[in-house]
């Protein structure tokens, strides 16, 4: 007896050819368009960099075309970007791309990409984009220049404007900002031997993917690779703006050859004069961007290094088990602290590293240079780990770098130091002796009874003898002051000065760390 044959539906057939037909259309379009996009990431630029080092360093970056090398400073600032170009206006996205050309002291080019759900697209550099202002230029023999670098906007004061977020423009540097805000100092993805007296290395990130963002985001995602004749690196930047703009760093290191010293999130800044080294011909009270570098050590320590402008490069450092952060700060925040209507130094942001995950081992290291006025960066801060990986290792690390104004999110629990002034008061000093005059204010000393025993703790651990030392309430301002003087005993060497505040066995202050340079 035949079996009977299994009912299939009518419909049954139809949806089987129809799938048929879809397969066959996804088949057609997968041979025509490729396999779907895959997800650009961190690890690609990793993988590039871990490549890069295994190869001899070379330079990729070519030199711009003799008209823009010979653009004098006024000529290359009249060369602009066109607002209405800006890579996601037309998207009304919120935030906004605009680039840097080529000239002058940009002379070294930087490729730059967008990531999008459909891959990654490369940005060609086009003549059409920029407003060339007064310059009689033909950039239209320049071919793919590439770019100086790029700024990111957002709204960071309004709704109705979107303002300058962070800009990332020469070898590794870039600089943000928070709400009312204006550009200070600078961060970098580098150091190399800043001190070591062959010569500092500059790394430099010779190319850029950032992720387009959604209609909603609210963080900006940047991938860099860094370059230099002995280091490569991979680094990530996930850029939160706000009245504390925060960016999450992501960093992986691969070393060409050895190195003396490895800078680890370097800050760089300017200090001309403040209230502990007075300018007599100027008339501003203060010129600096920053003011003094806080460290937070693994022991709890708080301390606070009043900045200087040297007469000799001077470069100390401090050594910790445990690093919990560090910072170049600006402190000073009134426009009676500056007086410069222009410049408006108080609103210069802090920069604070908070490390993500433990750095082992290390020190904070300082250094001091002198500049002959306001126009040059002269204090470096960075972190320097004990053990560096072998050549051709990746040293991965993270943090997060706050970008601060007048209400800094990390500051000592207890109290901290307002001001550093220095000078004799009425009574005479020795040739060899100073007089250091420090202001303390915060909640454990306003806290205190008018009757608490407060008792200024200095100690001059090299090179100093303290010879006097004193704590008292100020009546004016509610503050604290400690006053110290000082035999600095071999002028030709450095002193270094711990002092601080305490009352019965309780710490109630930040550890003022001074030094009086070599005479």
């Amino acid at each position: 007896m035949q079996k009977p044959l299994p009912f299939v539906a009518p419909y049954a057939h139809a949806a089987s050819r129809a799938w048929r037909v879809l397969a066959a259309g996804t088949l057609l379009l997968a041979l025509l368009h490729g396999p779907p996009a895959r997800a650009f990431d961190f690890n690609d630029v990793a993988a590039r960099a871990q490549q890069q080092a295994q190869e001899a360093y070379r330079s990729l970056s070519r030199k711009p075309p003799a008209q823009l090398q010979a653009l004098t400073y006024d000529q290359y600032r009249d060369i602009r970007f066109r607002p209405d170009h800006a890579l996601w206006r037309a998207q009304n996205l919120p935030f906004e791309l605009m680039f840097f050309h080529l000239g002058k002291f940009q002379t070294q080019s930087v490729r730059i990409n967008e990531i999008t759900p459909q891959g990654v697209r490369h940005i060609p550099y086009a003549s059409a984009d920029f407003n060339y202002g007064k310059n009689k230029l033909s950039p239209q023999g320049w071919g793919d220049l590439g770019f100086a670098g790029f700024r990111a906007h957002f709204p960071l004061n309004g709704t109705t404007y979107k303002d300058e977020l962070v800009v990332f423009l020469g070898a590794s540097y870039f600089r943000a900002l928070g709400a009312g805000m204006r550009y200070g100092l600078s961060a970098r993805g580098l150091a190399i031997d800043t001190v070591s007296g062959h010569g500092e290395e500059f790394p430099r990130f010779t190319e850029f993917w950032i992720v387009r963002p959604t209609a909603a985001a609210r963080t900006l995602t940047v991938y860099a690779l860094l370059d230099s004749p002995r280091a490569s690196g991979a680094y990530q930047f996930d850029i939160q703006p706000g009245a504390e703009t925060v960016i999450d760093v992501r960093l992986r290191i691969f070393l060409r050859a050895p190195v003396a010293t490895l800078g680890i999130a370097p800050l760089t800044s300017m200090f001309d004069f403040g209230e502990n080294q007075a300018h007599r011909a100027d008339f501003r009270p203060k010129v600096h961007d920053s003011d003094g570098l806080m460290v937070a050590t693994g022991d709890g320590e708080w301390l606070w290094r009043p900045l200087l402008n040297p007469q000799q490069p001077l470069t100390t450092s401090f050594a910790m088990r445990k690093l919990r952060g560090f910072g170049l700060m600006q402190r000073d925040r009134n426009f009676s602290d500056y007086e410069d209507s222009e410049a408006r130094y108080e609103l210069r942001p802090s920069a604070w590293i908070e490390p993500v995950g433990s750095w082992g081992p290390g020190r904070v290291e300082l250094v001091q240079l002198h500049t002959p006025d306001e126009t040059n960066d002269n204090i470096v801060a960075y972190w320097v780990p004990d053990q560096l990986p072998a050549t051709g290792q990746p040293l991965d690390l993270a943090y997060r770098l706050h970008w601060q104004g007048s209400q800094p999110m990390q500051r000592p629990p207890g109290a901290w130091v307002t001001q550093t002034r220095v000078g004799r008061g009425f009574a005479e000093l020795a040739e060899d002796e100073q007089q250091f005059v420090v202001d303390f204010t915060g909640p454990s000393l306003a806290a205190l009874p008018a009757a608490a025993n407060v008792k200024a703790v200095v100690t001059a651990p090299s090179n100093g003898q303290i010879i006097e030392s004193n704590a008292y309430r100020i009546e004016a301002t509610g503050a604290w002051r400690m006053t110290v003087r000082v035999k600095q005993l071999i002028p030709t060497q450095p002193t270094e000065l711990r002092g601080f505040l305490q009352s019965d066995a309780n710490v109630l202050t930040e550890t003022w760390s001074n030094i009086l340079p070599a005479r």
